[in-house]
């Protein structure tokens, strides 16, 4: 249980995959653009990213440890699990508007299926075959790390509105240096679990 704890924390702060390894950036930057996104929306992609990297991760690596492996089909696993992630997407998102029915998850499935940081899981997680509980593990941990750096992108964005930032700096680059600093002060997590 302590190392799918440390798991858990590495993946969500230390190996951030949006701050430290900048594979799901896109859709921060997506969902923080010009027009204010409302605080329930910015949670209902956080919560939908964390469903679809577990679900999607877990049907990933059972296919690819029991199926393609066995088959010597390796090499192909890309071609597999890209139409993966886009056939899990439509049942992960029923499946959270049926538990959570108050989250406005209109128009999400577009977000979700050009998440980079969910293939990026899959493939990361695919090499070291370190078992189904570091699999779960790395996946609550990411996505939860994921909705972290999205929550907190989305109050830096919000204070940022209320200041005065010259125009070169206006719109992506001070998002761009934003999400620098951030990945800095992450970095500050390096220590926390020790191997």
């Amino acid at each position: 249980m302590t190392d799918f704890i440390l798991i858990l924390i590495s993946a969500a702060l230390i190996n951030n995959f949006v701050l430290q390894q900048p594979i799901a950036v896109d859709p921060v930057l997506a969902v923080s653009g010009p027009p204010p996104a409302t605080r329930p929306r910015i949670h209902a992609l956080g919560v939908a990213t964390l469903w679809l990297m577990l679900v999607s991760n877990l049907v990933c690596y059972l296919i690819y440890r029991h199926l393609l492996l066995p088959l010597g089909f390796g090499y192909l696993s890309l071609f597999v699990f890209l139409p993966a992630i886009v056939i899990t997407v439509g049942p992960a998102v029923r499946v959270l508007r049926g538990v959570f029915p108050d989250l406005p998850l209109e128009g999400m499935q577009r977000l979700l299926i050009g998440n980079a940081g969910v293939l990026g899981l899959i493939v990361l997680g695919t090499e070291p075959d370190k078992g189904l509980v570091h699999t779960v593990a790395v996946s609550l941990g990411a996505g939860l790390g994921f909705w972290l750096v999205l929550s907190l992108f989305d109050d830096l964005n919000r204070r940022l509105r209320l200041q005065h930032i010259p125009a070169a700096f206006q719109g992506l680059p001070i998002q761009l240096i934003s999400a620098g600093l951030m990945g800095l002060a992450f970095l500050g997590f390096s220590g926390l679990v020790k191997p």
